[in-house]
């Protein structure tokens, strides 16, 4: 791989992480109801799900996703499924009790981990993407290993960017903006975006 394919990777990738899905959308709401204390664990979890998803995909799983019908509609429905949960969950919350969720018995940052980690491993767009965006990049004539590691691993640290300045821009409006009809309509709006997510993943198809 020349430099040339390399930043073009660059930057066809941050185009694409740019553009919010149900990932990033968890990480703002989260960000704007409790502040940047939530984004290392929470961008913890987005980069260890990618890393996962990427995983899978070159394994394989990424192949037999966009073959197989069941597999696939499997892996939609749950990832559907976690959206709506996490939707009715960020709905359901208190504005006034904010303050104190980040206790353990609130939004601890293991429970911040794992819905990150979750929703993006189960979004089955993103194990069909690295299977039909990454070799696009790949040179036939050289190693797969190496060229594969080095996209992967770029596109990883492309996403915990991304994540990390959506969440700090969300946390900087939390520590703005204290009204709590204000933090009930972020917390609405950001269920909403999680149920379209979950919708648009539904109305996903296999290539």
């Amino acid at each position: 791989m020349d430099l040339a394919t390399y930043i073009a990777f660059i930057l066809a990738s941050t185009l694409i992480l740019v553009i919010p899905g149900p990932t990033i959308t968890l990480v703002v709401a989260r960000a704007a109801s409790h502040g940047r204390s939530t984004l290392p664990p929470a961008v913890a979890g987005v980069a260890l799900g990618d890393v996962f998803a990427a995983s899978l995909s070159l394994a394989g799983v990424g192949v037999l996703l966009s073959t197989s019908a069941i597999l696939f509609e499997i892996v939609r429905y749950a990832g559907a499924a976690w959206l709506v949960f996490l939707a009715i969950r960020l709905w359901r919350t208190d504005p006034s009790s904010l303050e104190g969720e980040l206790s353990p018995k609130g939004l601890s940052a293991r429970r911040l981990f794992t819905e990150t980690f979750l929703v993006t491993l189960l979004n089955p767009k993103g194990i069909l993407f690295f299977v039909a965006f990454v070799p696009l990049f790949i040179a036939a004539d050289r190693p797969f290993l190496p060229q594969a590691a080095l996209l992967v691993a770029t596109f990883v640290t492309l996403g915990i960017i991304n994540a990390a300045l959506y969440g700090l821009l969300a946390g900087w409006a939390h520590e703005k903006v204290r009204s709590p009809a204000f933090r009930r309509g972020l917390n609405r709006f950001g269920a909403v975006s999680l149920i379209g997510s979950a919708t648009m993943a539904l109305a996903t198809r296999r290539p």
